[in-house]
């Protein structure tokens, strides 16, 4: 089967799969306005962070793309003043959605950069926006591609890894955190992306992916993307990693990343540190496979990343569909909401995210190669690879 998509668009018509409400119902939402794209990253309807970059451009491109063909123009295409003060109060709106993921500013600050420069060239609204317009689309276009290399560099370097121990590189059995395929990027993927490498190439035995709670990134849409590609894989609650790592011969534990500093701390969906701890212990690598944008070497280390506190609530609640199943009139599963915790519960820590020191991790892989530490040391030079 085709893998699935995150993001359609179509013209100026940009529509995104709600992913609340995977895997019983795939319900595409058409995203009109840079506010509408903005609350539906902020309500995680669209998540991962290359994803929320792609969006956040396609809106700016598609908002300008409809400008340019109005009639009468709208005003802040009058000048070239005009129209920096309409964008980038829009710009800064997108940048909210998510201040973790470091994508989502890397994309907004790349379009404020394009506008300056244009601004500075001495060229009219019109074509202001035109070059506008190109970029966000050029932001969006440029992740499948960088996918694939990355997944390629990381896939690779895995295999001769292993075979380095005198295993055959072959029958591999790799470990993922969250969702971090084509529903979290614009395609492919980045560390689910190099699970369906091994897979293509034949080098995969299974995959094995955490449930990620509180919102089931992992059971619901890591669970949907590897079925849908026919990989052979298992479902494990969070708290099982030690126990898969004592009983079974694992390979390496692949995460993606949504920020990661200077020296290779990496913020990921919460729940990896823990992973990464566990690997460390049983002597498992453990690989971050994510594109350049994610780096941001203006952070010196994970201490100074900011976390993203989700509400309360979503620790309390959980989706699904009925069971036994049930469909409605239309023939689509009835889903609901329920709370499984006490009613007004005080004190619940939700972070959305952790920070894995960089000395528990073995590898970096971006769409420029493989990034490992020098003998003794425990951070990383990630020049080579940004």
């Amino acid at each position: 089967m085709a893998p699935l998509s995150s993001i359609r668009t179509s013209g100026d018509k940009i529509e995104i799969v709600n992913q609340l409400l995977l895997p019983h119902t795939t319900e595409f939402i058409e995203i009109d306005t840079i506010q509408q794209a903005h609350d539906a990253i902020k309500s995680m309807k669209i998540r991962g962070a290359p994803a929320i970059a792609s969006l956040a451009a396609l809106s700016i491109a598609s908002h300008l793309s409809r400008a340019l063909q109005a009639s009468p123009a709208p005003e802040f295409l009058s000048s070239p003043s005009a129209l920096k003060e309409h964008v980038e109060p829009q710009l800064a709106l997108l940048s909210t959605a998510r201040p973790t993921a470091v994508n989502l500013g890397a994309a907004t600050r790349r379009l404020t950069k394009t506008l300056d420069a244009a601004i500075d060239a001495g060229k009219d609204a019109r074509a202001i926006a035109a070059d506008l317009i190109a970029e966000g689309r050029r932001i969006d276009d440029e992740d499948v591609v960088r996918n694939r290399q990355m997944s390629k560099w990381g896939g690779e370097w895995l295999v001769e890894r292993v075979k380095k121990t005198g295993a055959t590189g072959a029958d591999l059995n790799v470990v993922t955190v969250c969702n971090t395929g084509s529903l979290a990027t614009s395609g492919y993927g980045t560390a689910l992306g190099l699970i369906t490498y091994l897979h293509e190439t034949g080098k995969l035995k299974q995959a094995y992916y955490t449930q990620s709670t509180p919102y089931h990134q992992g059971s619901r849409l890591t669970a949907f993307e590897l079925q849908t590609l026919k990989i052979p894989s298992t479902m494990l609650c969070d708290s099982m990693v030690g126990s898969l790592f004592q009983h079974h011969d694992i390979h390496a534990v692949v995460v993606g990343a949504d920020r990661i500093a200077r020296n290779g701390d990496t913020a990921n969906k919460v729940g990896t540190y823990n992973a990464a701890v566990l690997a460390s212990r049983h002597m498992i690598p453990f690989i971050v496979v994510a594109p350049i944008s994610t780096i941001d070497l203006d952070v010196p280390n994970g201490s100074v990343i900011p976390i993203e506190q989700r509400p309360a609530l979503e620790a309390c609640l959980v989706r699904g569909a009925l069971y036994p199943p049930t469909t409605n009139a239309q023939g689509i599963k009835e889903q609901a909401t329920v709370m499984v915790t006490p009613s007004d519960l005080e004190g619940v820590y939700n972070p959305s995210f952790d920070v894995t020191p960089s000395d528990l991790i073995t590898a970096i892989v971006t769409e420029k190669g493989v990034a490992v530490k020098k003998d003794g040391e425990n951070t990383f030079d990630l020049t080579e690879v940004v």
